[in-house]
């Protein structure tokens, strides 16, 4: 019929659909801060009209060569962390960005958290509570290890604090010998000079140190107060102490790093550096609720007092425990805390509280139960004293850490829903 078109007429036709890239995921699988970058990764491309994700099923270490052998690819993103890494990474036909460190990334495309500043943020940490006397054991194979090492080594001498670290060499020793290392850390710590505050390179090896700390008789956080890095709940919060933790902002190291690719899928000039992440922040628990006492009276009576915090005494049973008048005492803690006897048991008590409040295991117990085991009469005192000392009463308290481990992504979405996965 004239003036009409008819139905298969190009015209009519829709345009084609554009063809999403297709992008190569060489990650290994269960590492918590991997996934957080997953999250990162997969949020710029929804937000920038979807990728097609290509992976290897089943397998939990992907190699950067599995690469070469995948299909049509437009770019990747990959943990290079070996010479021979390096070189394929170099040579496959498409962009690939670097989300490890465990080598000198300076000659691929890298995007990660900046380890330096990791290492400046827990000296900072530690400092702040009062220590003169850090350590540091890590692992002297890896370069972000030798990174944090660096940055919290020049953080000490800086602050005029002696820094005593442990370096293994876990790469030269077959597992057999890994009683051999729980060995060396015994001896090691029980050499430091105390009270000591200790970063470990990742929160596994800060794990250690606690059960090793537990078996010699050294008392966590009064003796040896223990930093980890990663934020690993898995580790941090089921252990016999809650571990104190450096949060990497892993998120947005993924959507930086998808940033990165998509500018080079574009043709973009690769940059020449590694783009370094600011870390998020030092997540505080047990394993650092203390204050460095370098004052040994001082400190033996505030370890008495975690050990009965539960029960609900004030200064008159610290008086009689400690055998000295309550104006000797105020002066003594004074002298060695800055603080009376009054506000060090307050502050204890709300310690204690933060972590029930907070920490996983803990989510069905009430307020009344929390300050029953806080040691606090009631829970109108808990409210009052822990309003105090943290701005905020106990319920807004734990509302606020339950969405902490993730509280701009909580909704995010996983690969599986919203983006296009394509096994290999």
């Amino acid at each position: 019929m004239a003036g009409k078109s008819q139905p298969n007429h190009p015209a009519t036709r829709p345009p084609p659909a554009k063809r999403r890239p297709v992008i190569g995921l060489a990650l290994m699988q269960g590492l918590s801060f991997l996934e957080k970058v997953r999250h990162g990764i997969v949020d710029y491309a929804q937000a920038h009209g979807g990728w097609t994700f290509s992976f290897m099923p089943e397998n939990l270490t992907p190699s950067v060569d599995w690469l070469r052998h995948a299909t049509r690819m437009d770019g990747a993103f990959a943990l290079v962390t070996t010479a021979g890494d390096m070189r394929t990474a170099r040579t496959l036909p498409f962009p690939v960005v670097n989300l490890a460190g465990h080598i000198d990334p300076g000659e691929i495309p890298s995007v990660m958290v900046d380890h330096r500043r990791i290492g400046r943020m827990a000296a900072e940490h530690l400092l702040g509570l009062g220590f003169k006397r850090l350590g540091y054991y890590g692992t002297g194979n890896m370069w972000y290890g030798c990174e944090r090492y660096a940055g919290f080594s020049e953080a000490a001498r800086r602050a005029g604090a002696r820094c005593h670290p442990l370096i293994v060499h876990p790469d030269r020793q077959p597992p057999a010998h890994w009683r051999d290392q729980h060995r060396q850390l015994a001896r090691w710590l029980l050499g430091l000079p105390k009270p000591v505050g200790i970063l470990a390179s990742i929160d596994l090896r800060a794990a250690m140190i606690v059960d090793v700390c537990l078996q010699a008789g050294l008392r966590v956080p009064d003796e040896v107060a223990v930093l980890g890095v990663d934020n690993d709940p898995a580790v941090c919060q089921l252990g016999p102490v809650a571990l104190t933790s450096i949060a990497r902002n892993d998120w947005k190291v993924g959507w930086e790093a998808a940033a990165m690719l998509d500018r080079a899928m574009a043709g973009a000039a690769p940059p020449q550096t590694p783009l370094l992440i600011e870390p998020e922040q030092v997540v505080p628990r047990k394993s650092t609720e203390t204050m460095a006492v370098h004052d040994p009276f001082v400190a033996d009576l505030l370890a008495e007092l975690r050990r009965h915090l539960d029960k609900p005494f004030g200064v008159e049973w610290l008086v009689r425990h400690s055998g000295r008048s309550r104006r000797w005492l105020e002066l003594r803690f004074r002298e060695a805390l800055g603080q009376p006897p009054l506000a060090v048991i307050n502050r204890l008590r709300v310690a204690r509280a933060k972590e029930l409040l907070a920490g996983a295991g803990h989510e069905a117990m009430s307020l009344s139960d929390i300050a029953a085991q806080c040691g606090f009469a009631d829970l109108r005192r808990l409210r009052l004293v822990f309003t105090k000392h943290t701005g905020m009463p106990p319920k807004r308290f734990r509302r606020a850490a339950r969405n902490a481990g993730d509280p701009r992504h909580k909704s995010r979405s996983h690969p599986s829903s919203g983006a296009q996965l394509r096994g290999d």
